[in-house]
């Protein structure tokens, strides 16, 4: 586990083994959340990379006899 410092102006530097797993770029957007006492960041990917990554999901619904 990495650990990083936060700058005078609360900038941070993610660790290259992250940027490397995580396939984060320079000029990448992040998203930042606040959530159970910790900060999360989710990198932000363009649509266009997104194309086709739900191939192949299973989407049979298991449904109650009565709905349709």
């Amino acid at each position: 586990m990495a650990s990083v410092t936060v700058s005078p102006k609360y900038q941070v530097v993610i660790p290259k083994e992250v940027r490397d797993s995580m396939g984060i770029v320079s000029g990448q957007k992040i998203q930042v959340l606040s959530y159970r006492n910790r900060i999360e960041l989710i990198p932000l990917k363009p649509m266009k990379e997104m194309k086709g990554f739900l191939k192949g999901i299973d989407t049979e619904v298991k449904r109650d006899k009565d709905r349709i």
